[in-house]
């Protein structure tokens, strides 16, 4: 079943439009959902995403989407992975939903700032210990704390995201 609470939610408070981040990205950035934001409210997209075509790390992931969509989806999505993550129906199904895809002008695609393993949990919290364990920084610091300590990608970047059919 679509994840439920997602569309019953935004039913049940009459959203107009949803914006989905999820609880495993400790370091996402504001300024990012923002970005996302405005430009889906700029270009009246179904859907608009930092992901589709991927620019920012995996962990910065954030989705904007019209009622209209996810009811869609709610409605028509029939492979089970579909109704488990919510929106892929959406992209999978081109021409039935106007996309938007958010990139950033450096490709940092590579970086894997999501937290789904041991080794994730490790490389986020020297994240944070390099930050004095505040959270007060932005993405783009994290970036240039990468660039000056390179082995701190190496922790986790061994780590075969899993596809969506794969749960």
């Amino acid at each position: 079943m679509l994840k439920i609470r997602s569309y019953r939610g935004a039913r049940e408070i009459g959203a107009d439009v949803i914006v989905r981040i999820t609880s495993d990205c400790p370091l996402i950035d504001p300024d990012v959902s923002d970005h996302a934001i405005r430009e889906f409210l700029e270009k009246g997209p179904d859907y608009a995403s930092n992901t589709l075509e991927r620019t920012y790390p995996r962990g910065l992931d954030t989705e904007v989407i019209q009622f209209s969509a996810l009811e869609c989806a709610w409605r028509e999505a029939d492979k089970p992975y579909q109704r488990v993550h919510v929106t892929p129906y959406l992209y999978q199904n081109l021409g039935r939903c106007r996309l938007l895809s958010i990139k950033f002008r450096t490709d940092y695609s590579a970086g894997r700032w999501t937290l789904d393993t041991a080794e994730d949990l490790e490389f986020l919290q020297a994240v944070f210990l390099r930050f004095g364990g505040s959270s007060n920084f932005g993405w783009l610091e994290v970036v240039n704390l990468l660039e000056q300590e390179p082995t701190l990608s190496n922790i986790n970047q061994h780590i075969r995201q899993k596809a969506l059919h794969e749960g």
